[in-house]
């Protein structure tokens, strides 16, 4: 089954070219069936490209899935046009009495400031606390992962003095775990933070899914709250992180080269992706695991 997006977002066409399947929204109207509504709360900067990545991810099932663009309302994107605000965003206070099947909260870039300082922070305080009781699935990425275990447990983020840059090698800590189906014992991740949280932060009742000796902390599980914090970029393309790297550098940054990412460790390459399968197939336990739990009737989520 395809994923529903609005027919004019400018990512379906490079959906299309990569033979996803997408459905225009005037056929999925006459579709009898109740698809998967998922909400992608998009924080970062680059708000076209992260919203094809993820559309890539979550439609990549056997399942419908309709996703909704949100933002927050209490700041507004410079690095995306108003236009394509209006068209294709919500503000989250104009869906916060609907339900969701999943929700999806990205990273910012915004993870060197105290979590308070943030300026939308009050709002996504109280977007953490709507999703328990209005969403059935939760995945919070990188700092998104970071602001919903400081907020719901006191976790602390801790500095690590350099930018954790690069592909890094994750090995998987639990078997058994629906969310983990067929993905290999290790499994490489591209990483992008100055910040990490530490397992022994962490309160009793979450479980580590993954970590790296060299990364730290990859994937937890909140089965309580049935959240996934991810806290590196499962999502990004393979050029993704050489963009950051040119950004990084124009901006006088002074980043180092990525880790294990240039072929030959040469910017001139072209890097190439070895974690494509990784990401469809965590995102694809995610949304099956979503759909055999999630009741049929919408206003029951939650319950």
């Amino acid at each position: 089954m395809p994923i529903k997006i609005p027919n004019d977002l400018p990512g379906r066409k490079v959906l299309e070219a990569e033979g996803v399947s997408v459905i225009k929204e005037t056929d999925a109207t006459r579709q009898d069936i109740r698809p998967l509504q998922i909400a992608l709360l998009n924080l970062m900067p680059d708000k076209i490209r992260t919203e094809t990545q993820f559309a890539r991810l979550t439609g990549a099932t056997p399942l419908q899935v309709e996703l909704t663009l949100l933002r927050t309302g209490s700041y507004r994107s410079r690095n995306v046009s108003e236009r394509h605000l209006l068209d294709f965003y919500r503000c989250w206070e104009d869906v916060s009495a609907e339900k969701f099947d999943g929700f999806i909260v990205t990273g910012a870039p915004v993870e060197t400031m105290e979590f308070e300082e943030v300026a939308y922070w009050d709002e996504l305080r109280r977007i953490i606390d709507w999703s328990e009781r209005n969403v059935h699935e939760s995945m919070f990425i990188c700092w998104g992962a970071q602001s919903a275990l400081y907020h719901r447990y006191g976790v602390p983020k801790h500095g690590l003095g350099e930018k954790l840059f690069g592909v890094y090698r994750q090995r998987l800590c639990r078997r058994g775990v629906p969310l983990l189906t067929g993905m290999n014992d290790e499994f490489s991740i591209p990483v992008s933070r100055y910040t990490e949280v530490r397992a022994e932060d962490l309160p009793a009742g979450l479980d580590v899914l993954a970590t790296s000796e060299e990364s730290g902390l990859c994937m937890v599980e909140d089965v309580s709250r049935r959240s996934v914090y991810m806290f590196n970029h499962v999502e990004y393309d393979a050029g993704t992180l050489r963009d950051e790297y040119e950004r990084d550098l124009a901006n006088g940054a002074g980043v180092s080269l990525p880790v294990d990412y240039f072929p030959g460790d040469d910017p001139g390459e072209e890097p190439i992706n070895r974690w494509r399968v990784h990401a469809h197939l965590l995102f694809s336990n995610w949304i099956n695991r979503m759909y055999q739990g999630t009741p049929f009737a919408r206003e029951d989520i939650g319950r």
